[in-house]
């Protein structure tokens, strides 16, 4: 009924789950913890036709709101209270770990759910039963069919609809961040870290620090303006407003970063290739809180200088997505203006969480205010091959609706023909 988290494995728990069992039997820095998995969800959806529900939103919706509905049976309630006093009953995450998630053809990055700062029996069986749920949300359903688009498998259901869920101890996080091991010695560790709980980089909200770390150990770093943090505050989550006098400090020094690649380096040997790994570091000491392969590289960094040369009308950001493409900017400040967008519109917003998922499978570029390389929004618009430029400081004002623009992904330009 219950997985401890060191003998997590992909074929019952999950891939995300699986991935963190190895490195836990490799003496790898992660959080205790333990793994409800697919066992559980299948007694729950037993009488459900998960095939023919996937391919529809509709129906899609139909059994989300099935799932929401039933009871976590009795049995999983006290398995997870007994496996919770295991660990001390502290505050959790609740992560899924999907059949299709974290694998080398589909990452699912940001497609389902997960909760911080959960506490008690009760809360944490309500998480379960979310992440349960999530597998048939608008987000995951869009995402499964553009990869089975990609994939020359349009039409056809998912192969297998499983959902196991991760419950670990909730780090309160310094630091946390984003890095992708390199796909060659000879290339660099890419890290990108803000202060506060790991969200508000993978979910693009804040524009972290970036540092790249050569295979000699030496560090070359951008720093951000980091002007929000997000942390626990008892159950809740709480956005705070940086101190003015951290918000340009950078959030790693470079032993720190070299330490990280290192980490890196012995995370990919033990999952046998590059990474992308999501960690943290609290009370001084760093952890592993996730790790998926690699799905598609993101574009070389520009350089800081060359990014200021630019013209009055072209505006530079960070390069997310390979590519180029031009289209009609489509201002998007938030899921109400979601029903304006049309199919090659250059999607031009704020930042894009996981919920905007949808729209990539219509968008023909996404321009962003906020937001790193490494973030779930570029990741997914690497994996739909969609240019991407992120980190454009005021662009939702700067740009009006409509206007022509060129949005040049491996540059990191976004150009106004007719501003």
């Amino acid at each position: 009924m219950i997985v401890p988290l060191v003998e997590a494995v992909a074929d019952t728990c999950g891939g995300k789950a699986g991935a963190l069992g190895a490195l836990l039997r490799a003496g790898l820095p992660v959080p205790d913890g333990f793994v409800v998995p697919f066992a559980a969800y299948l007694a729950v959806a037993r009488d459900l036709d998960l095939g023919r529900f996937a391919g529809e939103p509709d129906d899609a919706d139909a059994v989300r709101q099935t799932i929401e509905a039933r009871s976590v049976h009795a049995d999983v309630i006290d398995a997870l209270g007994r496996a919770l006093d295991d660990i001390g009953d502290p505050p959790v995450a609740v992560r899924s770990s999907a059949a299709g998630e974290d694998t080398g053809q589909e990452s699912a990055a940001g497609q389902h759910e997960s909760f911080l700062a959960v506490h008690g029996v009760s809360a944490v069986a309500e998480a379960v039963r979310a992440c349960w749920a999530s597998l048939f949300s608008p987000r995951a359903i869009a995402y499964r069919a553009a990869y089975r688009a990609a994939s020359g498998r349009d039409g056809q259901p998912p192969d297998d609809l499983l959902m196991a869920v991760i419950v670990q101890r909730h780090l309160d996080a310094e630091i946390s961040g984003v890095m992708f091991t390199p796909a060659d010695p000879d290339d660099a560790t890419r890290i990108e870290a803000s202060w506060g709980l790991g969200p508000s980089v993978v979910e693009g909200k804040v524009t972290p620090d970036a540092y790249r770390v050569a295979e000699d150990g030496s560090v070359t770093r951008t720093v951000a303006d980091k002007q929000k943090r997000l942390d626990r505050r008892g159950t809740r989550l709480v956005v705070r407003d940086v101190p003015s006098a951290a918000r340009n400090q950078p959030a790693l020094d470079d032993a720190t970063a070299a330490r990280l690649a290192t980490l890196g380096a012995q995370i990919a040997a033990a999952l046998g290739g590059p990474q992308d790994v999501e960690w943290a570091i609290a009370d001084g000491r760093t952890w592993v809180l996730q790790a998926r392969p690699v799905t598609a590289a993101p574009p070389p960094p520009t350089s800081p200088s060359g990014a200021s040369d630019v013209p009055a009308a072209t505006f530079a950001g960070t390069p997310g997505s390979h590519g180029t493409v031009t289209g009609t900017a489509r201002i998007v400040r938030g899921p109400g203006d979601f029903a304006r967008v049309r199919p090659g519109d250059i999607l031009v917003c704020p930042f894009t969480d996981p919920a905007w998922t949808p729209l990539l499978r219509i968008a023909a570029g996404v321009v962003t205010e906020t937001g790193g390389v490494l973030s779930h929004a570029a990741i997914v618009a690497r994996e739909h091959a969609i240019p991407a430029v992120l980190g454009v400081p005021n662009v939702t004002s700067r740009l009006r609706d409509d206007t022509v623009v060129t949005v040049d992904g491996t540059s990191g330009t976004v150009t106004a023909t007719n501003a």
